[in-house]
């Protein structure tokens, strides 16, 4: 019974971790201990010969996120086993000839071609379905388009970005990433493809998904994959009957520290593929390849002191400061302790003798603390703000430190950010970097001083980085938006759930009338009468607009904003099919933007709507749609290709 209940207590920590990892993008353990906790489960399911359903020994680890399109595999995507030794590789060899090649660190992606076109992409999400990614990946910079190749595939690989890109990158973020698969898979997962196209990210194929193309060896495999343009996976062949030392010979050659891209080891795979089929595969991994993972070395050194910040979700970062250690060449002297939990079992304290290693030979991290004095205390107050700090615990009861003031400097950034972004305010010049400043600064606590930056001309002018031109540049940014349409302000405003389309309902409704909505709100009125309005947006507006807090954010804007009527008027046309319709549009069109398909729908005086429902006259299909079409066949909603909707505007005579 008892090993039974360290099994579900192990299995929750490393779940817990996955979603982590996998889901947020945060790690919250380092890699060490997760391989520590991993080998236990493992251990344990052989000594009881008990498997849990739940066991991450049976499944891929990694979630679907909620915000993308899920889609399903067409084959499940399972691990590779591992080995911890050269005498382990070698036995599990067999005297086959195998293909050795890198073990990627970044985000698996599946890419789907048809008739030799990219049609989709895909995330490795939970093994099973992952998440339609096609917008970034078509701008990844040597991901193949077009390929010379018509009949349909698919190709495995991984999304990176090399060292030297992260390090240049990471260099001008605010918050940087702990490690390059952090970076790939946050860009990979953004909503606005455009926010990642300087990312420097490269696909890397190693495998290929097809009946009968290839070839019958791993290597005619990967060769074809090069012959259709793709960058595969640097690798090897390593001969049949290859001793136990040129095994370890051939490993030597893959030297990490020398490598572009980040890894965290190397992968033997089966060279003839329907030997490797016939071995079959498990739940979690497939018998035909196995992964090696390098060993940490660990080095001494004196732990010194805790180093907190305030991050813009309000949670404390919290990192360990040492005495330099060289490790690989390089002079390290800090780790980050990913959450609560660690600082507290690490029980550090000034002085500690503790071991520390490169996860990766990269990334620093403790191993252990080997005095455990426990003599460091946490902070109690925001570093930032000074507000008493909370601790919270997710549901699978990892604990953080937040500072909970909705007001702290680090915190109100995001939504200086949210307000001043591209598809809200649009204010040319105030990004992120700039608003820290101006915010730490004291310069900017509300929306309304961003209009009155002249008052801090003088101390603006002697920031880095600005100048007379700079500065004029950002007041005539600032100036070309004191006007602005209802919908745009409404959706800079960050109402939880009340976003463009919505705005753009209100806008409608109210005319363009700042003061007419306001009254609705104080005369209470009912925002579920409105198309795409629902109970949680209507009780999201009155909790909003009742906050004190937020009125003092928002509320002084309105000094300096005159509001414009946008002309949405309907063509004259008599017979305009879309006159009085809801319609919603799905996928990428080759037209129209998002706001664009939103306005022309507007102007015909159709009801544009953000998901399809028993209510929908007309779904407009652009390329990759998603479950909105499904839905629509489902529910027998009459959908349009965007040259239909084209060609029965032009029937109408109303211009396109």
């Amino acid at each position: 019974m008892q090993n039974l209940e360290r099994m579900r207590e192990l299995i929750q920590t490393i779940k817990e971790a996955d979603e982590a990892y996998y889901k947020y993008d945060a790690p919250i353990m380092a890699d060490l201990d997760y391989d520590r906790l991993y080998d236990e489960l493992a251990a344990l399911e052989r000594e009881t010969g008990t498997i849990l359903s739940s066991s991450p020994t049976q499944r891929v680890s990694g979630e679907v996120l909620e915000s993308l399109t899920a889609v399903r595999h067409s084959r499940p995507m399972l691990s590779a086993d591992k080995c911890k030794s050269v005498a382990d590789i070698h036995k599990y060899l067999g005297g086959h000839e195998a293909v050795l090649s890198w073990k990627l660190d970044g985000l698996t992606l599946v890419l789907r071609y048809e008739n030799g076109k990219l049609v989709q992409a895909i995330t490795r999400g939970d093994g099973l379905q992952g998440e339609d990614v096609t917008h970034t990946v078509r701008i990844m910079k040597n991901v193949p388009l077009v390929i010379p190749c018509k009949e349909p595939l698919e190709v495995r690989g991984e999304g990176v970005i090399s060292w030297k890109e992260f390090h240049a990158l990471n260099g001008t973020l605010d918050e940087p990433y702990a490690h390059p698969r952090n970076l790939a898979a946050g860009s990979v997962r953004k909503l606005n493809a455009e926010e990642v196209r300087e990312r420097g990210l490269s696909f890397m194929a190693f495998d290929l998904i097809s009946d009968n193309l290839g070839g019958s060896t791993k290597w005619e495999t990967l060769r074809f994959l090069a012959q259709m343009g793709f960058t595969t996976v640097g690798y090897s062949i390593l001969a049949a009957g290859a001793s136990e030392e040129a095994v370890r010979q051939a490993m030597d050659f893959y030297q990490p520290k020398e490598y572009a891209y980040p890894t965290d080891g190397l992968i033997f795979e089966f060279n003839d593929l329907a030997y490797g089929r016939s071995l079959g595969a498990t739940g979690h991994h497939e018998n035909r390849m196995t992964a090696f993972k390098w060993p940490d070395t660990r080095y001494e050194t004196k732990f010194r002191r805790l180093e907190v910040a305030t991050t813009r979700t309000g949670m404390i970062s919290l990192t360990a400061a040492f005495d330099d250690v060289v490790i690989d060449g390089t002079t390290v002297n800090h780790a980050y302790l990913h959450n609560l939990d660690n600082f507290t079992r690490l029980a550090l304290g000034p002085g500690d003798t503790i071991s520390v290693y490169k996860a990766n030979m990269i990334i620093p991290q403790i191993a252990e603390n080997k005095t455990k004095s426990g003599g460091c205390p946490l902070p109690d107050v925001c570093p930032c703000c000074g507000s008493t700090l909370v601790v919270r615990q997710s549901s699978g009861g990892t604990r953080q430190l937040y500072c909970e003031n909705e007001a702290c400097p680090a915190r109100l950034v995001r939504k200086f950010v949210h307000f001043c972004s591209k598809t809200r305010m649009e204010i040319k010049g105030l990004d992120e970097q700039t608003l820290t400043t101006f915010v730490q600064h004291g310069w900017v606590k509300n929306y309304g001083d961003l209009y009155e930056l002249e008052r801090h001309k003088e101390e603006i002018l002697k920031t880095p980085g600005f100048g007379e031109k700079s500065f004029a540049r950002l007041q005539n940014a600032v100036d070309e938006r004191r006007t602005c349409t209802l919908n745009q302000f409404i959706a800079a405003l960050g109402i939880p759930e009340v976003g463009r389309h919505a705005g753009r309902i209100l806008n409608r409704k109210f005319g363009g009338s700042w003061d007419a909505f306001e009254r609705a709100i104080l005369d209470q009125f009912d925002f579920t009468q409105l198309e795409d309005f629902g109970q949680v947006m209507n009780d999201n507006i009155y909790c909003w607009y009742s906050d004190e807090e937020e009125a003092k954010l928002w509320r002084p804007a309105l000094n300096h904003i005159t509001f414009l009527k946008e002309e949405t008027t309907m063509p004259e046309a008599q017979n305009n099919p879309f006159a009085g319709k809801t319609v919603v549009a799905t996928g990428k069109l080759e037209n129209y933007t998002r706001d664009g398909i939103q306005m022309k729908l507007l102007s015909l005086g159709a009801r544009p709507a953000s998901s399809v429902s028993k209510k929908t006259d007309y779904l407009i299909v652009g390329e990759n749609a998603g479950s909105k079409l499904t839905k629509a066949q489902t529910l027998g909603v009459t959908t349009l290709t965007e040259q239909q909707f084209l060609q029965m505007l032009a029937d109408a005579g109303i211009e396109a």
